[in-house]
Parts: C-alpha cells; structure tokens; sequence
C-alpha cells in the first residue's frame, strides 16, 4: 500500500494516460490486433484459452479487497482445467507477502502459479556486477529475499553517495525530497539503476497512487540515465512466466488479462500472448477505455466488464 502523500486522487485515468504516453520511448513495441470484442467476462471466453495470466490489482484485488466474484472465477476456470497465474508489477512485496495476501484474499495460488517483477529484477541479478545496492523501497518488509549488503534509502544524502547502484522496488515510502537526492546523487555520479516496478501508478481503494516506474522515468528525463526495467511491458517477466506455463501450449492459447493498456496489454503483446483488458476496476473503472485506445493505438484482443 502506498501513503496518503503518494496518492492521486479523483483524477480518472487521464493524468496517468498522459504519464505512460510521454515514456512510449521507453516501452516495448508491438504489432496490435485490428479490433477488439467485448465480452462480459472471463468466463465469455474461457473456451478460448488453456493459460489466464492475471494481473493482481485491478483484476484480483483493489487494494486489500477481493474483487467480487472473482475468487469463485478463479476457482471454476481451475475445475475447468485452466492454468491461472498471477503476473505482477508487486516488487516491493516479498514472495511470502504476496502469498499471504491472496490466501487472505481468499484464492490458492500455489508459489509456482505466481510471478511477480521482484522475481524478475532478483533472477536478473546475476547478469549485473556485485554491487552495494542502494534501494528505493519501504523498510516495514525487511531484507527477505534481498541481496546482501543492500540498503534502504531514505533521507541520508550520504547513502545516495556509497551506493554503488540502485534497486527500484516500492514507492510507498518514497518521497519528493528523496526523489531529490536521488537525482542529485545520480548526477554526481551516474551509476546502474535496475527498477522491479515499472507501473506509473496503481490503483488502491481511494485513488491511484505513485509507483516506481513514475519516479524511475522522471529520473531518467532529468539525468539521462537508463534504466533497466524487470516488469510488465518489458520482457523479463514474462520470460519468468513463459518458464512455468505448461509445455507444448502455444502463444495463442495464452491470454494477459489486466486493467491497464501500458502495461498488461502492451506487455503481454510483446511477449506474443494475447490480451484482454478490464475496464470495470482498476484503471479505467467508471470509464469507457475507447478513446484511450484509439489515442494511444493499443489494442486488446478482448475489452471486459469485469474480470
């Protein structure tokens, strides 16, 4: 959960819309469908698919809530015998809170059915030199799963200055005055920054709020550093899941389902998956997603009610 300060609140998805598409520099690009179809919900077009990649808020849960329904989905696309996975930007999350949360939540999601961009960024870890990591990330999950020698930054410009590079995990305990050293940090002295979360935004009970991605780029437009980003839309993640889907299933019969068209839809067209987008919860809850997709020509293959 992200704080109060980092909150968007009673903006609809415009400002974020606008956010996302000043970076699509930055994003993967793909070949998309013509046209999309409307249908209800997962259900509508189980037929189609053996895999269901879900994102996790907006499509199982807003914030600490279950979605309505949406359990009882999962549960009957399993009996059916669907593979359902969760694929998520959740990186500030260690693997056992994020178990914990949906067990609460109520699914049963095994550990492999689970994939999350904080997954991605530790696998990648080995591809980049030993480094003393400076994290942006909240303190309250502790160092599970974590490097060794790692660090939380937080209002000690000296520990901008040893770190030897940069972790983007979690927002939630980020600020405008971090945000500050981190660029003057990065000015003095430019160094590697890997970001496990490169969504601009997430939707929680009472607005959007501030995610990695957002100060990510910022930083990038201000120090022209570039960033290496482990999450959805960029390819590293999916790779993780394309690892635990079933063998011998073909891209087509594979559908990412999320709530918002730069991330979820975008990467999971990359990836070769199709895609369906949720337009009831999450992002473009309230709003006909239409227009944005017209302005920013992603396209899903589906556009849902719910999930």
């Amino acid at each position: 959960m992200s704080t109060g300060a980092n909150v968007i609140r009673d903006q609809g998805p415009d400002l974020a819309f606008r956010e996302y598409e000043a970076v699509r520099h930055r994003l993967p690009s793909t070949r998309p469908p013509a046209s999309s179809e409307r249908a209800a919900d997962l259900d509508a077009i189980a037929d189609q698919f053996d895999v269901f990649l879900l994102d996790a808020f907006g499509v199982l849960n807003i914030g600490e809530t279950a979605i309505p329904g949406v359990v009882e989905r999962v549960a009957g696309l399993r009996q059916r015998g669907k593979q359902v996975m969760v694929v998520t930007n959740a990186a500030g999350y260690p693997s056992s809170v994020l178990h914990a949360r949906y067990k609460r939540l109520g699914y049963t999601f095994d550990e492999a059915d689970v994939v999350s961009s904080r997954m991605a960024l530790l696998a990648g870890l080995g591809a980049h030199p030993a480094h003393k990591w400076g994290m942006v990330a909240a303190p309250k999950f502790g160092p599970e799963e974590l490097p060794e020698g790692a660090h939380f930054l937080e209002d000690d410009a000296l520990a901008y200055a040893q770190a030897e590079g940069f972790l983007m995990l979690g927002a939630s305990a980020w600020s405008e005055a971090r945000q500050t050293l981190f660029e003057q940090a990065m000015k003095d002295h430019p160094r590697q920054i890997l970001v496990g979360n490169p969504d601009i935004v997430a939707p929680v009970e009472n607005g959007l709020s501030r995610e990695p991605g957002h100060y990510a780029h910022r930083l990038a437009d201000a120090t022209g550093a570039e960033p290496v980003f482990y999450g959805k839309p960029f390819p590293a993640i999916f790779d993780l899941a394309r690892e635990r889907i079933r063998p011998g299933t073909p891209d087509e019969r594979v559908v990412m389902v999320g709530d918002t068209l730069h991330t979820d839809i975008l990467g999971g067209q990359a990836a070769g998956f199709r895609t369906a987008l949720i337009q009831g919860y999450g992002f473009f809850d309230g709003h006909d997603p239409a227009d944005f997709i017209a302005r920013s020509g992603i396209i899903p293959d589906f556009i849902l009610e719910r999930p």
